[in-house]
């Protein structure tokens, strides 16, 4: 059995919370011309810094599962889990969404409309564990030459779809390995940082600094595109986006390094880590509950986002994981979790 590799769980627990920090802080961005330029500038620098996390979870599934030689009945039931837990959260945001926030969702549009938005990221896993066992098998098999070739190919292809994306266009064939979307780009991505991360001859310093920029072009363009149309513009925060491609990568890379290599916590460190971690997935699908309660009773302008912000990442993490760690504690409650 491989020995559990601490960094990555690292940037799990990390990114879990910086996916609560996106949707608490998207909300008051929203507000823009609603709320004081100094509010929206802080809770712009706090969802351009979270847009990290996303393209972690799947850089961390990349790096776990590309390469290994796993039974076909294995990706079966993690394939038949996937689908159970967007089943159950499906009917529970639907009759959230229907009962209580009063929002109508249309039920034939199912299929390629999640019952709540931030479900979208199993609509994406699904199809990737269906190809899975072939992207193994690929991986195994590819050469160091044949590795850096998808690669580049790869990020010219999510490079490309994001300039005919801003033209209002798409490819007329998308490639076959990645689509058209930047997600199974991202798989690859971690496999291969992951693997050559000793060798990637990029400094811890050179890849926080690579980090910061990309933040930074995102933060930028934002904000200029936001002020030019009186609108808050999310196009450069998009995971899609060269910059934001480029600050999860040189995150991804200096995490995986801390520590010169795997990191090795004291006992109860790990405990810690291993019990956040295992309530993360959770956590994920369940904090929008909770934020969907404050937006109902609270407008961005009510509370200044100075102290919202940090205050409701704060609660929203702690009350979300409290909920999964007891639901945890039953068969069922770990099946949807």
């Amino acid at each position: 059995m491989r020995e559990k590799d601490y960094n990555l769980e690292l940037i799990r627990m990390v990114s879990f919370i910086l996916v609560i920090a996106i949707h608490v802080s998207n909300y008051f961005c929203r507000a823009y011309g609603k709320i004081p330029d100094s509010e929206y500038l802080f809770s712009l620098a706090v969802d351009t810094i979270a847009r990290v996390s996303v393209p972690a979870f799947f850089m961390i599934s990349g790096a776990l599962l590309l390469g290994r030689e796993e039974p076909l009945e294995k990706h079966g039931k993690r394939l038949l889990r996937f689908l159970t837990v967007l089943i159950v959260w499906s009917a529970v945001y639907y009759i959230w969404n229907t009962c209580y926030m009063k929002s109508g969702f249309d039920l034939r549009e199912i299929l390629y409309v999640p019952a709540e938005a931030h479900l979208w990221y199993l609509y994406a896993m699904i199809p990737i564990y269906l190809v899975l066992p072939f992207f193994q098998v690929m991986c195994r098999n590819l050469s160091v030459k044949l590795e850096k070739a998808l690669l580049i190919i790869a990020a010219l292809a999510v490079l490309f779809n994001y300039i005919f994306w801003l033209m209002g266009a798409e490819m007329y064939y998308d490639l076959p390995l990645i689509g058209d979307r930047v997600y199974a780009y991202y798989l690859f991505l971690g496999y291969y940082i992951y693997k050559y991360r000793e060798k990637i001859p990029v400094s811890q310093t050179g890849a926080a600094l690579i980090c910061a920029f990309g933040m930074a072009v995102s933060f930028g363009v934002t904000f200029a595109v936001t002020v030019i149309q009186g609108d808050h513009y999310e196009g450069a925060l998009t995971y899609g986006m060269p910059s934001v491609v480029l600050s999860a990568a040189a995150f991804f890379l200096f995490m995986l390094r801390l520590g010169d290599g795997c990191l090795k916590p004291g006992e109860h460190a790990r405990r810690v880590i291993d019990l956040f971690c295992g309530c993360s997935f959770g956590i994920y699908l369940i904090h929008i509950l909770f934020l969907d309660n404050y937006k109902k009773h609270m407008e961005a302008y009510d509370l200044s986002a100075w102290i919202a912000v940090p205050g409701l990442i704060v609660v929203i993490t702690a009350v979300s994981f409290v909920c999964v760690w007891l639901m945890r504690k039953t068969k069922v409650g770990r099946r949807i979790t």
